[in-house]
């Protein structure tokens, strides 16, 4: 692990995890095709940290090898579809299903650390994946029994948001290895700068327009980008030189629950016992997953 910090990991990681909840509100929100908030979302995060890596890691840069370039352009991509995936699914299902279904990233994140990166697994942390994935599945289960609109097409958007949470298995299992050795905003500015990219490619495959949006859609690209961005994914990648990744991935799963809780305060997606019995459920999941490493 890193040499410790100044301000607790953890706690940046509660701070980030509040950040986050918000971005599935902005985006229902938006009225723009999803590829044009997401490609918005992460170009408005990207341009103040590529500024002030310019300004303050220009050398850096020049030391990234080859390698690990290459890796965080996969990075990059696998964000990319992450983003794309999941805000395209909240076109289809509701709030509390896509963010839960995305957040089934801890399976593929465990399994993947252990294989590829040899991190340990112990049966604490594994005992709290399981419990948290089943709250997930009593908050999806919630959300099909009534209470809560599911959209027109529950089952693509399902489909998408799990495609979404693999894409963002494998973008937090590349961060936990580059961060080891690269300094954050040089990394998050190579991993942002390939997924603006991608999602440019997205929406011009789609024959999406750029421009002519109306200054409310603005503001929420703007929003997208400061909140979840700045203050989530970009505090979230800081935690990973710290934390172990499961660590870390788990722990968002505290997004379903801020982000059903602001469905339900803004736009009327009222939630069934069944879906608050599993945010509980989940929240338990994360307590036994951040103390398994005994800190």
């Amino acid at each position: 692990m890193s040499s410790k910090p100044a301000v607790s990991p953890k706690a940046g990681l509660a701070a980030a995890v509040v950040a986050v909840s918000a971005g599935a509100i902005l985006v229902r929100l938006s009225d723009a095709p999803s590829s044009v908030t997401a490609f918005y979302r992460v170009l408005f995060t990207t341009l103040p940290l590529a500024a002030i890596g310019v300004w303050r890691y220009r050398g850096e840069f020049a030391q990234i090898r080859a390698r690990d370039l290459a890796f965080a352009a996969l990075s990059g991509i696998a964000l990319a579809v992450h983003f794309a995936s999941w805000f395209e699914s909240l076109r289809w299902t509701s709030v509390a299903a896509s963010v839960t279904l995305v957040q089934a990233q801890p399976v593929f994140v465990a399994a993947g650390a252990w294989l590829l990166l040899r991190e340990r697994v112990t049966r604490r942390m594994a005992a709290g994946i399981a419990v948290a994935v089943a709250g997930m599945a009593s908050m999806s289960l919630g959300d099909f029994l009534g209470g809560v609109a599911i959209g027109p097409r529950p089952l693509y958007g399902n489909v998408l948001a799990l495609t979404g949470a693999v894409s963002a298995a494998g973008y937090v299992l590349a961060g936990r290895s580059l961060r080891q050795r690269i300094s954050l905003i040089p990394y998050v500015t190579v991993v942002y700068g390939v997924c603006v990219l991608v999602l440019l490619g997205f929406v011009l495959a789609a024959g999406h327009p750029l421009t002519g949006y109306p200054a409310r859609e603005w503001l929420l690209f703007v929003g997208l980008a400061v909140g979840p961005g700045l203050l989530g994914h970009t505090v979230l990648n800081w935690a990973l030189a710290h934390l172990e990744s499961s660590v870390v991935s788990v722990s968002l799963l505290g997004e379903p629950v801020g982000a059903t809780l602001l469905a339900f305060a803004l736009l009327s997606e009222a939630p069934t016992p069944a879906t608050v019995a599993g945010g509980c459920v989940v929240l338990g999941g994360i307590y036994l997953t951040a103390t398994a490493d005994g800190s």
